[in-house]
């Protein structure tokens, strides 16, 4: 689907949802100003967007239009992006964070959800299914996209366990207890004799620490894990539908949202100030993290956010810095 395609299917989709032809139009002229926008000012397209390009496009909105008007144009984006990642066009919405900040910034009161680790603790207790478990505690102890750990392969795992039957790629060989999270897998393109559906948003590769409540939940999902027909072995595979098969962001989306709704933390018609959803939970463990260690260097490179300068220095002194910080100040979730 090119970028000019995903903006038609989401424009047909809407129709077919019963918005009238005003409101379509409305959403058409928004749509390609952004995209008309981002490949003037950064060479991008909507489908690679990020962030800060949606902010950038906020703020450049806020010169011509009143801010009621920038915050109804905002929600177009947001539902846009909402589409590309059902489709899997996307692996995150950037919009939720622009929206998050719009909603600080302009609210006196602000609603976004404020959860605490007592209260994390109980909703990780409500999950019992061993695959269901090792998704959100993938995403509360790592900070991972949900692209990220759909692209997840067996071998980016390096357990010092029975359970691990597969030899770790060779930068984690040394590397007991750690999570490599690449930053070359690319939507469309074949990587580990994959092709991706979802690319890895990280500056450069990551190796992430992995404490006892993670590598237990790890274990336990490995010992009913489906074994799987594709030559890269994926980390996380279906056990219903798609059997065997490497999970989707779709998926993996609609599984978190099952138990955050039965928790009260997701409604219908809910904005990004109050669903909690598997973005919100990378933004759990930034907060959490950052409170507790007081570094922001070791918690963005944990992220994937910084460059290979820094990046460099950090993974020279894994030992010493970035996995002690980490397992020093990891917070326990069981």
């Amino acid at each position: 689907m090119s970028d000019d395609d995903s903006i038609a299917y989401f424009l047909e989709d809407i129709e077919y949802h019963g918005r009238n032809e005003r409101t379509i139009d409305a959403y058409r002229r928004v749509l390609r100003s952004f995209e008309s926008f981002l490949e003037v000012r950064f060479d991008t397209s909507p489908s690679e967007a990020g962030y800060r390009d949606c902010m950038a496009f906020v703020h450049d909105l806020r010169t011509e239009y009143t801010e009621s008007t920038v915050a109804s144009y905002a929600s177009y984006l947001n539902r846009f992006y909402g589409y590309l990642v059902r489709v899997g066009r996307h692996d995150e919405n950037p919009m939720e964070l622009v929206l998050e900040e719009m909603n600080e910034s302009i609210e006196s009161n602000p609603s976004r959800r404020d959860i605490s680790l007592p209260e994390m603790r109980s909703f990780v207790g409500t999950i019992r299914h061993p695959l269901h478990r090792a998704i959100v505690l993938t995403f509360l102890k790592t900070g991972i996209r949900s692209g990220e750990l759909c692209n997840l392969d067996l071998i980016d795992l390096n357990l010092d366990h029975d359970a691990q039957t597969w030899r770790p790629r060779a930068q984690i060989t040394e590397k007991p207890e750690t999570l490599y999270v690449s930053s070359e897998h690319s939507h469309g393109a074949e990587s580990n004799g994959t092709v991706r559906q979802a690319s890895n948003k990280r500056k450069r590769e990551t190796t992430v620490p992995i404490d006892d409540e993670l590598k237990t939940a790890l274990i336990r999902w490995l010992a009913v894990r489906p074994g799987s027909q594709s030559s890269s072995e994926p980390l996380f595979t279906g056990t219903v539908e798609r059997w065997g098969q490497r999970l989707t962001i779709d998926t993996v989306h609609h599984t978190v949202e099952r138990y955050t709704r039965a928790y009260g933390w997701l409604r219908t018609g809910g904005g990004a100030a109050e669903n909690v959803t598997p973005h919100y939970f990378r933004h759990f463990f930034t907060t959490h993290l950052r409170d507790r260690t007081g570094d922001r260097g070791v918690v963005k490179y944990l992220r994937g956010d910084v460059a290979s300068d820094v990046i460099d220095t950090y993974t020279h002194n894994w030992n010493d810095r970035v996995r002690e910080t980490y397992l020093e100040n990891i917070y326990s979730l069981t």
